[in-house]
Order: structure tokens, then sequence, then C-alpha cells
């Protein structure tokens, strides 16, 4: 008889003892679902950089590449050899940054810039690119009216395409020096709120060789 009560006793305590458990790991785990780890912030692509970059990259992808547009018409057209050496340099420039920006935007799985057009832009045209990552309306880089800053319309384009010798490296300086303008305006914009140190680097470099080229022009312009 006492074997009995002893052996009750022992099971009364371990269902007690069972029961406490489950009444006490009910809001632990409740507490587990609840506290999931915070979702990144909605401006970080990935890891190393933003919204921002990719922007920059998107916009600057074809605001080089008209660049090296204009600078493939000077060769048939000028007959100033300091114009003719320059559009050199800045095809030399530009050509590598735009293969540079092309591979971050593949690395961080963006679309490119150069698969969609915009109007203004000859065969760059980028319609849709508040669609892509970065390019919402809330993105900060600069695009007045818009277009990005320094981009010659078609027209513009289409009437430095007539030009000859003194009159196109006249009209082809002006024109530059608005593009080189709006590239250290958006490379600014990047340098103050772009996340990646690579995309960073290089808007400090655009700033500092545009910038440079920008005096140049401007001095060949003073000598008419």
């Amino acid at each position: 008889m006492r074997k009995t009560l002893v052996i009750s006793g022992i099971a009364v305590a371990s269902a007690l003892a069972l029961s406490a458990c489950n009444s006490g790991d009910q809001p632990s785990g409740m507490q587990m679902g609840s506290s999931s780890a915070p979702a990144p912030a909605s401006n970080q692509q990935a890891a190393g950089h933003n919204n921002d970059d990719v922007a920059f990259a998107q916009q600057m992808i074809p605001h080089h590449k008209q660049a090296l547009d204009m600078a493939k018409m000077v060769s048939s057209r000028s007959t100033n050899p300091k114009v003719v050496d320059l559009a050199g340099r800045i095809d030399k420039a530009q050509d590598p940054e735009i293969q540079q920006m092309q591979g971050w935007l593949t690395a961080w799985g963006a679309a490119s810039s150069s698969a969609s057009a915009m109007p203004g832009m000859s065969d760059h045209n980028m319609p849709g690119m508040s669609s892509m990552p970065g390019m919402g309306s809330s993105s900060s880089m600069p695009m007045p009216g818009g277009s990005m800053p320094g981009m010659m319309s078609d027209a513009d384009m289409a009437k430095l395409d007539t030009m000859k010798g003194a009159e196109f490296d006249k009209m082809w300086l002006g024109m530059m020096i608005k593009h080189h303008q709006g590239a250290v305006d958006m490379a600014k914009t990047e340098l103050a709120k772009g996340g990646n140190a690579d995309a960073k680097a290089l808007a400090q470099k655009i700033i500092d060789g545009q910038q440079a080229e920008i005096t140049e022009m401007q001095g060949l312009l003073s000598q008419g």
C-alpha cells in the first residue's frame, strides 16, 4: 500500500512539473515569433550600396554615352587640334567608366540604364526610368525638367551635326561645358547621398577631371 502511494505521488508531481514547463514555454515561443530580425532599411539594396548609388550609375552611363557621341563628332568637323585632343581624352576617360558602372549594376542586380530610353537622349533614351531600382520619384539624383542635368536634346545634337570648322568648335565647346557641369552636379549628389565607396570614388574622379576640362574649354572659347 505504501509503495502504491509513493508511485502515485511521483506521478502527480511529474504531471504538475510537465504542466508548468508547457505553460512556461508557450510565451517564450510566442516571443520568438514576434521578435524576428528587423527588415533592412528601404534605401538599402544590398550590402555596400544604396539606391543613390544605383541611380548614379544608371543615369551617369547614358550621360557619359552622349559625351562619347559628341566626342566622336570632332575629328571630322573640327579644325582645331586642341579641340581634337580634348575630345580624344574625353573618349579615353569616359568609356572605361561606363564599363565600370555597368559592372556595378550587374553585381547589384539592377537594371542597366542602356536597356531603355529617355526623351531627348537619342538612342540612349529611357522611358519608364521611375520603375528602376533607386529611380522613383523620391530619387535624390537631380533631374530638372524630367531629364538629367547637362543632357543635350535631339535637336541640339542634330544642329551640331551640321556644323563645321570654327562654328562647330564654338557650339561643341559650349555644349560640352554644359554637359560636364551636369555630370559634376550628379557626382556631387552621389558624394552626398551614396553609400558605395567605389561609386563615391568615381564621383570624386568625375568632379576633379571634368571641372579641369571645363576650365580648359572655357579657355579655348575665350581664344575665339
